[in-house]
């Protein structure tokens, strides 16, 4: 596809719009941009540097064609289309990546462990697991991430930002794969299944999570005093017993918590909100606990005996 591309941007053409500061070469039709690889766009590739800022969403590029395809993404002109499941990709290249779902193909290896990745960018972020780099740091509280998507997720935390909507509800979320698992609740879509017992999830990592009740496998184990975990989620609360992190915010009255569901709770004092509502009398609750011991009662399940 690339060599594709390539041909049908014959030299003439691409020369007829060539920058003669960066050497980039633009199609005015389907804005296909390449670049020399000596110009100054590609000694930013080397150092690292990252001068092209999208004024949308701020996600920053070391090469002003990169900035370009990624523009497409907010204003929806996708001209590159998947001829196995439609799929429209911003840019050729996305399409070559994309389509690599589709065959299996992990063209790129990681040199230390031998794993294999389907998009070549995947690599370097692997590689810091080996390494333990960790260069992208938030200037909020310090904390540092291996790649940048994880420091502009992890921001959201401090400034409350949630850009992904549900066009459903209107509920929003800081992540956009946490949207694409919420609107599955609306559709009732459980896609990925138990192997060992059946059950299905919404969430893939659902999925990962569950299996371990099967294996009894705890991967995650806290550096501080050894515990171990099944989720990397509940370590990472657990860590914070030890930091004393309290990084979720109520915007209501300021009150600060370590686990973001613990906040959510927290939050339906000011709202007087009740999800949880008994099917037998309709009364509702605030947390599922409250509701689990309150239909215990018409059983006379005795909940706690004194030994007395």
């Amino acid at each position: 596809l690339v060599a594709l591309l390539n041909a049908n941007h014959s030299e003439s053409v691409m020369s007829a719009f060539m920058c003669h500061l960066c050497d980039t070469s633009i199609c005015y039709d389907c804005d296909f941009a390449r670049f020399d690889g000596s110009s100054s766009q590609a000694q930013y590739n080397a150092k690292g540097e990252k001068p092209f800022h999208c004024d949308i969403c701020g996600e920053s590029f070391s090469v002003r064609s990169d900035l370009t395809n990624h523009e497409r993404i907010h204003s929806g002109k996708r001209l590159f289309h998947c001829d196995i499941c439609g799929k429209l990709c911003s840019c050729g290249s996305a399409l070559i990546s994309h389509k690599r779902i589709h065959t299996g193909e992990k063209p790129f290896h990681c040199d230390i462990c031998g794993k294999s990745f389907l998009f070549k960018s995947s690599v370097a972020p692997h590689k810091r697991i080996h390494t333990g780099e960790k260069p992208f740091q938030c200037d909020i509280c310090g904390k540092s991430f291996t790649v940048g998507s994880a420091l502009i997720t992890h921001k959201r935390i401090h400034t409350g930002e949630k850009p992904f909507h549900c066009d459903i509800c209107g509920e929003s979320f800081s992540r956009s794969r946490n949207l694409t698992d919420h609107k599955r609740i609306h559709t009732g879509e459980k896609p990925f299944h138990c192997d060992i017992c059946g059950n299905s999830f919404y969430r893939n990592r659902t999925l990962t999570d569950h299996k371990r009740i099967h294996t009894g496998e705890k991967p995650y184990q806290c550096d501080i005093c050894g515990k171990s975990f099944s989720q990397s989620r509940t370590l990472t609360d657990h860590k914070r017993i030890h930091t004393g992190e309290k990084p979720y915010q109520c915007d209501i009255c300021g009150k600060s918590f370590s686990q973001s569901n613990v906040l959510t709770k927290h939050k339906r004092i000011h709202t007087g909100d009740k999800p949880y509502q008994c099917g037998i009398c309709g009364k509702s609750f605030s947390v599922k606990s409250k509701l689990i011991m309150h239909k215990r009662v018409p059983t006379g399940e005795n909940l706690y005996d004194c030994a007395i």
